[in-house]
């Protein structure tokens, strides 16, 4: 239950952030455009409380936190009094038009470079992309990529972390090849050509490093507990931070995947733990709790997170940037996420990239949540990351989203006359079933993933 709620009060903070700012981008080049202002909606539905400016917008927020909206004076909604016809919207000039729907759009984009440029000043950690297994007879192997090589490039940019590596295999999908400039476990530095052709991210949820055959390095799992579950069947059976395991029903425990095969095959089972706690050994006798694994059957649940060893010297670097370089690297790294949302549209569309890879609102959550406990970094990058999204979902060219919007004024600016209301207002209709497809497409997806 506190993680429900915890992931819904970070979606709402997270989503309430990125629709203002959305919302806000439309609000403010209407009023420059001169356009009446009725309504500055946060949410829809009922009102929670609600306040007027001087110019008589109505601001709102409202109790569903599901969008947004910005309400002007346009005679195709409102009876419109003939001395404030010249403020209606519809009555502006296409280019006012065409800058007032763009706004929003460029509004996320905006807000996107300012949260990275302060994610960079504030101080970024990360691990050095050094490759810790390669699986056999990967793509990663064929291209003779080993256990300890830093990458250092990829097709000739460099990269500094292992998102920077996810973010160029991404957005070289559909190549035939990618070089991959790496300096081995002697300091060697070589040459990898990983053969990408015919490469799909075809699987629900398969990292794209995982798909070609790499796992990160990380440090080893220790036998020695690191977090104890509130209320779970470790801390009911008296197990504390820093407890060794040492065997299970006396047989000998090697490493921590053996402890949880053991811990899995045994739900509602009595077991006999072999503990060293300072320096002493004792037993302490458990009982795991059963829950649903993903093959549908009962698996045991310790409620246990093990201790890792120590990150060797120089793998984990921390990054700090003057105000001046975070907002160009914030620029830099806005551009390449907008280019790899279109990029990865497409892919979408030509079968790169299975649609079974769709999030929606409860991923959302869930990625809200998680990046809130990570910290003000993680937070800060997941909200760029999700508001560089909203923009270019926001500019497909669908016309119940800004995209389509502008699709029909820049055909007015072309053709030197407004689309007809009905061929909009059929647009209208086939852009709702469509976003409503995608929508409960995505939330299947969600669900399958819980």
């Amino acid at each position: 239950m506190f993680d429900f709620l915890w992931n819904l009060g970070s979606f709402i903070l997270a989503l309430g952030i990125l629709v203002t700012v959305h919302e806000y981008g439309h609000f403010w080049v209407a009023r420059k455009a001169g356009v009446e202002v009725l309504r500055f909606s946060i949410g829809f539905g009922k009102p929670l409380c609600r306040w007027y400016d001087k110019f008589g917008t109505e601001y709102v927020i409202a109790m569903i936190p599901l969008g947004g909206y910005v309400k002007m004076l346009d005679e195709r909604v409102d009876d419109v009094p003939s001395e404030k016809r010249h403020l209606a919207f519809n009555n502006k000039p296409v280019l006012s038009r065409i800058a007032v729907v763009a706004a929003g759009p460029i509004a996320n984009f905006l807000f996107a470079i300012l949260v990275l440029a302060a994610m960079y000043m504030i101080g970024v950690q990360s691990a050095k992309p050094v490759v810790g297994q390669v699986q056999t007879n990967s793509r990663a192997a064929m291209a003779s990529m080993q256990s300890g090589d830093h990458i250092l490039s990829m097709s000739g940019k460099e990269v500094n972390t292992w998102q920077d590596v996810t973010f160029s295999l991404m957005s070289h999908l559909g190549e035939d090849v990618i070089e991959v400039k790496v300096k081995d476990a002697q300091q060697q530095v070589a040459i990898r050509q990983i053969n990408i052709d015919g490469w799909k991210l075809d699987k629900q949820d398969e990292a794209p490093l995982t798909a070609i055959g790499i796992t990160p390095y990380r440090p080893a799992v220790t036998l020695t507990l690191g977090h104890i579950a509130k209320e779970s069947a470790a801390e009911l059976a008296g197990l504390k931070v820093n407890d060794t395991i040492k065997a299970l029903n006396d047989k000998p425990i090697a490493n921590w995947q053996q402890f949880v095969q053991v811990i899995q095959a045994s739900p509602n089972r009595q077991l006999t733990l072999s503990i060293e706690r300072n320096g002493i050994n004792q037993n302490v006798s458990i009982v795991p709790q059963a829950r649903q694994g993903q093959d549908g059957t009962l698996q045991g649940f310790l409620g246990v997170v093990p201790l890792l060893e120590k990150w060797p010297d120089g793998y984990i670097e921390t990054r700090h940037y003057g105000p001046l370089d975070s907002m160009v690297l914030g620029a830099e790294k806005t551009f390449e996420l907008v280019r790899l949302s279109f990029d990865m549209i497409g892919n979408l569309l030509t079968g790169q990239v299975s649609v079974k890879n769709l999030s929606g609102p409860v991923g959302i959550a869930v990625g809200a949540g998680n990046s809130v406990s990570y910290g003000i970094v993680a937070f800060l990058s997941f909200l760029a990351l999700i508001s560089v999204n909203l923009g270019v979902f926001n500019l497909l060219p669908l016309p119940v989203l800004d995209g389509g919007h502008l699709m029909y004024y820049i055909i007015e600016l072309i053709r030197k006359k407004p689309v007809s209301e009905k061929t909009q207002e059929l647009g209208f209709k086939v852009g709702a079933i469509v976003l409503i497809a995608l929508t409960c497409f995505a939330l299947l997806n969600d669900v399958s993933r819980l």
